[in-house]
Formats: C-alpha cells, sequence, structure tokens
C-alpha cells in the first residue's frame, strides 16, 4: 500500500511539471508577439516633422528594447529545455513507476481495486477480475463503483444479490462509502470473499479482495466434528438420567431418546429395536398414543403439546408394567425455543410406596407416641409425688437440723456451763486437770457439731447469702480481738494490716471464711507469726493469711479440702478436718476465688479475692449485736431457759463471777417475776421456750413489766440466718450455743455488767 501512494505522488508530481511547462511556453509565445509588434512600428514609423536625428533615437531605443527582450527571450527558451527535460525524466520515473506498480499489484494472490476521490476505478489486478469477472470488459474505461456493484447485482453473482438485488445493492454501496474494515460476501458458485476497503490519504478507497473459501469448509467441517462431539456428549448424558428422556423438534419428529425411555415404555423388551422405536414413538402423536393404549396412562394431558411457557409437571402419573403392576411416574414436558419439545419420565413408584409406608409408619406412631404421651403423664405425675417427697423430705432435714442442734447443743451448753463454774472454785491439781480435760473434750465435741451442722445447712441450701458492701477493718477488728489472745498464749505473733477498703460479699460467710484460716493458721504453727495481708488485685481486694507453719506438699494440696481430711504432721494436732471442707463450700456460694501458696517446710498462705466496693459509710453487720443500753457493775442477772441443767449451769458461771443469778423457765413464773421487782442489771434468755415463745418476744414482755428497757441478750443454739437478722434488727445481741464462758464474759464486760 505505501509503494502504491508513492508511485501516486510521483505522478501528480509530473502533472504539475507539465502544467509550469506549458505556462512557459505560453509566456514565450506572447513575448514573440510583442518584439514582432516592436519591430514593425519602427520600420513603418515616420517622422512627423521629417527630423533625421529624432529617428535615429528612436531606432537606438527599440534596438536597446529588442536586446533586453530577446535575451528574456532566450532565457525563457533555456528554463524551457531544462523542463523540458526534467519532465521527460519524470515522466520516464512515472512510467516506470506504473510498471512496477502493475506489477506488484499483479503478484498479489488477493484481489485488489483502487478508486479515486470520485469512487471511479483507476487501477485493479488479473485477481479482482479473477473473482469478479463481470467487470473485465470494462475496468479499463475507469466505471464508478455504483455501476460495478450494480452489473453484479443484476448478473446474481453474489447470494445475497440473487436473493434480493436491490437490498443488497443498497447494502454494498453503503459498505464501500463506509470503508470501515472487512465483511465477508457469498459467491453464488459457492465461494466466500472477504473484503477489506480502506481510506487513502488522498480520499479514495483500496480495497483487497481475499478467497476464504477453504478457510470457510475448514470452519464448517470444525463446527460439524463439534457439534457431533456435542451430540456424542448429549446422547451420553441423557444415558447417564435415570429418567426417560425424549427430545422432538419443531415438526414433532423425534430427535433424541435415552435408554430410559425405554425401559419406562416397555420398548427394550426386544433388545431395544431401534426399527420399533421409530415406528412406536417417532412422532409426538405416536407417543401420546403408546402411553395411552399401550402403556395405560391415566393422565393423556400430560403428554399434550405447547408451544410456549415454562415447565410443566405431572405428578403421580400411573401406567402399567409389562408384569401387570402399575407404576407410578412424575411426566415434565419443557416446550424449547426451536419449536420443538422435551418430555421426561421419572419413576417415583419406589418413592410413593416409601411414602406410603412413611404415613403407615407415622399413624404407628403417632398411636405409639399417644399411649407413651398417656404413659408420660402417669410418670410425670409420679414425679412431682416424688419431687414433692423430695421437697418435704428436704424441709424435714432442715427441721431435723435445726431441732437436732438445739437437742444435742443443749445438753453441750449445760455441760460447759458446769465445766467453766467448777473451773472458777479452787480444787486440788488432780480434779482441776480432769476438768480442763473436760473443758477441752466439750471444746472438741462443740467444734465437731457445730461444723457437721454447717456442712448440713450448706449442703441443704439452708444458707443463702446475702451480698452488701462491707468494710474489710470491721472484720478484720473483730478477727484481731478474737485470736489475739489465743496466738499470745500459743507464743506467736499475730499481725493483722489496717485497711479502709470496702468489698461486696457476705459479712458471716466471709468472717467464717476467714476465721477458719486464722483458727488453722494458729493451731498448726508451732514457732514464727500469722500474718493477715491486704493488698488491691485489679479490680478486686486479695486478704491474705499467711503463716510460718510446717508448709503442705503438692500431693495433699486436695486432700486438705475435704471432709475429715488431715495430712502430715497436723494428724498429731486436735482438729477434725472440717474447717477447709467449709471454707470451700462458702467460697463457693460466695463466687470469690480462693488460692493456695505453700511448701513443705515454707509456711503456708490461704488467700481470698473478693470483689472491690465503692461504699464509704458504715454499715451494721448483718446479724451483728448491737447493744442500746448498758448496765451499771454488778446487779442482778435473770436467766430464761426451759432446759433446767443450762440454768444451774449458767447460775453457777455466773455466781464464780460475782454476781446475783435469778434463773426461771418461763417469763410469767414466780420467781422472774420477783427477779423484775427487784430491778434485774441484765436479761440472758433462750431463743427458744415453751410454747412456741421466742426469746425477743419474751425480753419484749419482761420490759413491759419492769417499764424501762432492760440491757438483754439471747442464747441460741439456732444459727438461721433469719433469726440473726431478726434480732440485730432489735439490738439484741447474740450467743451461739454451747456458750463459751469466754465470749459471755466479754459481753457482760461490754455491756458494763462486769
Amino acid at each position: 500500500m505505501a509503494q502504491v501512494e508513492e508511485h501516486l505522488r510521483a505522478g501528480a508530481a509530473c502533472h504539475e511539471r507539465d502544467d509550469e511547462l506549458a505556462g512557459l511556453r505560453r509566456r514565450v509565445a506572447r513575448l514573440e508577439k510583442i518584439n514582432v509588434a516592436l519591430m514593425d512600428r519602427v520600420e513603418r514609423s515616420t517622422d512627423m516633422q521629417g527630423g533625421a536625428f529624432s529617428m535615429f533615437e528612436t531606432a537606438i531605443s527599440l534596438d536597446a528594447m529588442v536586446r533586453t527582450r530577446t535575451g528574456a527571450l532566450e532565457v525563457a527558451l533555456e528554463r524551457l529545455n531544462t523542463v523540458n527535460a526534467e519532465l521527460a525524466a519524470a515522466n520516464a520515473d512515472a512510467t516506470a513507476a506504473r510498471v512496477m506498480l502493475r506489477d506488484a499489484i499483479e503478484s498479489l494472490a488477493d484481489g485488489f481495486a483502487l478508486f479515486d476521490t470520485e469512487d471511479r476505478l483507476v487501477l485493479c489486478n488479473r485477481a479482482y477480475l479473477k473473482i469478479f469477472p463481470y467487470f473485465e470488459d470494462i475496468s479499463e474505461d475507469g466505471p464508478e463503483f455504483a455501476e460495478l456493484a450494480s452489473r453484479l447485482a443484476q448478473s446474481g453473482g453474489m447470494i445475497g444479490s440473487s436473493l434480493a438485488p436491490e437490498r443488497w445493492l443498497k447494502d454494498r454501496v453503503a459498505q464501500h462509502r463506509r470503508a470501515k474494515g472487512a465483511h465477508v460476501q457469498a459467491l453464488a458458485d459457492g465461494r466466500w470473499i472477504q473484503i477489506n476497503e480502506l481510506r487513502t490519504s488522498e480520499g479514495g478507497t483500496v480495497g483487497i479482495y481475499t478467497d476464504i473459501t477453504t478457510v470457510k469448509a475448514e470452519d464448517a467441517r470444525q463446527r460439524a466434528r463439534e457439534l457431533a462431539e456435542r451430540n456424542l456428549a448429549l446422547q451420553a448424558t441423557l444415558d447417564t438420567l435415570s429418567e426417560g428422556v425424549c427430545l422432538f423438534d419443531a415438526r414433532r419428529q423425534l430427535q433424541a431418546w435415552n435408554e430410559g425411555v425405554l425401559t419406562v415404555l416397555a420398548l427394550n423388551r426386544d433388545g431395544g429395536d431401534v426399527s420399533r422405536i421409530d415406528t412406536a414413538i417417532d412422532t409426538h402423536e405416536g407417543l401420546a398414543r403408546w402411553c395411552i393404549d399401550q402403556r395405560r396412562l391415566d393422565r393423556a394431558e400430560a403428554l399434550d403439546w405447547r408451544e410456549s411457557g415454562g415447565a410443566r409437571v405431572a405428578t403421580n402419573c400411573v401406567m402399567g408394567a409389562a408384569d401387570g403392576e402399575e407404576r407410578h411416574f412424575t411426566v415434565r414436558s419443557v416446550p424449547l425455543k426451536n419449536g420443538g419439545m422435551v418430555f421426561t419420565f421419572d419413576d417415583v413408584t419406589d418413592h410413593v410406596q416409601f411414602e406410603r409406608s412413611l404415613t403407615e409408619t407415622a399413624e404407628t406412631l403417632e398411636r405409639r407416641v399417644a399411649e407413651r404421651t398417656a404413659e408420660l403423664v402417669d410418670l410425670n405425675r409420679q414425679l412431682v409425688a416424688a419431687k414433692n417427697e423430695a421437697e418435704t423430705a428436704n424441709r424435714s432435714k432442715t427441721s431435723f437440723i435445726a431441732a437436732a442442734s438445739h437437742d444435742l447443743l443443749q445438753p453441750l451448753n449445760a455441760a460447759r456451763l458446769f465445766v467453766s463454774a467448777m473451773d472458777g472454785h479452787a480444787m486440788p491439781e488432780r480434779p482441776r486437770a480432769l476438768v480442763q480435760q473436760a473443758s477441752t473434750a466439750l471444746d472438741s465435741v462443740e467444734d465437731l457439731l457445730e461444723a457437721l451442722f454447717e456442712i448440713s445447712r450448706l449442703d441443704a441450701g439452708a444458707i443463702q447469702p446475702e451480698f452488701a458492701d462491707l468494710p474489710l477493718a470491721s472484720i478484720l477488728s473483730a478477727l484481731r480481738v478474737e485470736f489475739a489472745p489465743l496466738a499470745a498464749a500459743g507464743g506467736l505473733a499475730f499481725v493483722v494490716s489496717d485497711t479502709l477498703m470496702w468489698v461486696r460479699s457476705d459479712a458471716r460467710l466471709l468472717r467464717r471464711v476467714l476465721q477458719n484460716f486464722v483458727s488453722n493458721a494458729i493451731r498448726y504453727t508451732e514457732l514464727g507469726s500469722v500474718t493477715v495481708e491486704v493488698e488491691p488485685d485489679g479490680e478486686d481486694v486479695r486478704v491474705t493469711v499467711r503463716d510460718t507453719g510446717p508448709g503442705i506438699a503438692l500431693c495433699d494440696r486436695d486432700e486438705i479440702f475435704e471432709e475429715f481430711r488431715r495430712v502430715g504432721k497436723t494428724q498429731a494436732i486436735p482438729g477434725k478436718g472440717l474447717g477447709l471442707a467449709i471454707v470451700r463450700r462458702m467460697t463457693t456460694m460466695l463466687g470469690h476465688r480462693m488460692d493456695l501458696t505453700t511448701a513443705p517446710g515454707q509456711g503456708a498462705a490461704f488467700s481470698i479475692r473478693l470483689p472491690r466496693a465503692v461504699s464509704a459509710a458504715a454499715l451494721p453487720e448483718a446479724g451483728a449485736a448491737v447493744i442500746g443500753t448498758r448496765a451499771g457493775p454488778g446487779g442482778l442477772v435473770l436467766v430464761i431457759d426451759n432446759d433446767p441443767s443450762i440454768l444451774s449451769g449458767m447460775a453457777a458461771l455466773l455466781e464464780n463471777w460475782g454476781l446475783d443469778v435469778a434463773t426461771a423457765n418461763d417469763p410469767s413464773d414466780a420467781a422472774a417475776l420477783a427477779a423484775l421487782e427487784q430491778g434485774p442489771a441484765m436479761l440472758i434468755v433462750d431463743y427458744h421456750l415453751d410454747d412456741d415463745l421466742t426469746g425477743d418476744k419474751a425480753i419484749a414482755a419482761l420490759r413491759a413489766r419492769a417499764g424501762r428497757d432492760v440491757p438483754a441478750m439471747v442464747i441460741t443454739a439456732d444459727r438461721g440466718v433469719q433469726t440473726k437478722a431478726q434480732l440485730a434488727s432489735l439490738s439484741l445481741p447474740l450467743l451461739n450455743k454451747p456458750v463459751k464462758p469466754s465470749q459471755l464474759r466479754a459481753l457482760l464486760r461490754q455491756m458494763d455488767v462486769l
């Protein structure tokens, strides 16, 4: 294409030179005419006045002008000769370029045609005329493209022109004018031509015409192979389907089927003879006739032919089998875009039978469920009755624990009082030793019973925590007062940290946990110290009881929290092994984490982590005694209890301490009334009296008779939370049986009775 454009430019240059040469020739001819005219005028002119000199001057002037014009003419002639030579060379080059262009175009295997700006044929090669032989007789005349296309349309040389000449001609001319690339045309003789038309820089059009018949044939063969492979794949796919499938074209002729439809329609009884298939269901009408007549299809509408619409499903269609058995099918019909239809037959007999069996099973299950429901209702009634019996038994157990704690602790309390009273008398060494041994034994029994009752109440759920914001200082101060004498008696340093921090817990249970920690630390530490430490631990507060005792081996750390388990050297020290079991139950109930850090010979550190509280106002502890009034030192003490032995023991103990004592079984007894007339300094009343009378009510009655608020305290074996809360709300101090003389004496001193 570049060579063609170069030759076109060379031809244009030759045309320009021809035009310039023609202009020079016209100019030389005009100068020659002027020269002849001037010479003629000189020869024929005369001096009107007859002056010879004037004529001479005129002749000289004319001669100069002639020489000037003659020189200009010679120059022009010389330039004309040069231009003629250049023009001859350009013509030779143009001729050679035309020859080369012609040879190059003719050497092309593809057809070539060049049209100028007026859309006239300028140049074409033999390959172009071979493709379009209709143009050979007019190719040298420079015809327009529209004339060529019209002749081609009239000749019917193109398939499109033979079908619709005018429409083809209009489209072909429009394509040529656009010249936007390639398109394909089919010739009437079976050939395929690809036409690629482009614009030249001068506005003309170049067309390349390529015979692609071979490519088209190969493409057709490839498509045929692909179609065959697709057909094979489709047939293989159809054969893998469990459903029977048959496909009909728009003429309702059978096009494809699979083995499944042969089985469904019983067409394979003779080995699947294809000829039989062709005669039986070769058309849609044959399929419907075969299914209705031969297979006794109960729903003929399932095989209706539809031109459009989506898939339609006909469920539970019944057809007869070869052995006479009826089979159930789901028939689907799907219209195709090409006007055909696909029918599928899905044998659902097993599914129908399975559904029937499921229905029968469901009915059987419903009957069995109804029977089991009736049994469960009866069993539920039995469970409710058993639950009620269990709750009654639990309540009975709680009542028994309360009664047992009262009945067992009553004589123990009396024994404790008698032994304490005996300890206050002067006795020989041997009896005094026996009294101390009896006191120690009573302490052991007391601790054991108290621990057993506490574990029983914890396991029975009789104890429930009451959380509140508590100041640690009050609890630790009570520990300091309670255990300082015991630590001093053992020769141990007892240090309790001071703190202003508050925690959220149950005051009674927390105090019980820390009492167990401190009690065990003092009991099992021979030398050194016991320290109660308080330190912040993130958002919590950690309270640690650290001792310098023998420590605990790693293998024994879990066993020490079990009931009646004591390890190592601690077995030689008095104790029952219940304290830490109680601690574990309480900390679990409170949700507080308990840790143990210990090693043999390095002491032990029991710690409990408590949630920190923000409260700043001190509140009275639940169950703590708040003393409302105080008595003066000395005076009469009135003791009310329904157990004579306790009355005797309490009288002996208080008299040893130098107090006057009056005892009575009931607040209305004469002894009680006589004591009231003397103005008692103190009332000590048992909580559970006869005729369901409680200690708080007895104290209220006695105070009403005395006409004043006599100081009082309550003694009871009932360790219930409600009892403690009730007495605390009345500001009545409380001591639990068996009463420890030291605690009683400390309380009497606090109330200024001693």
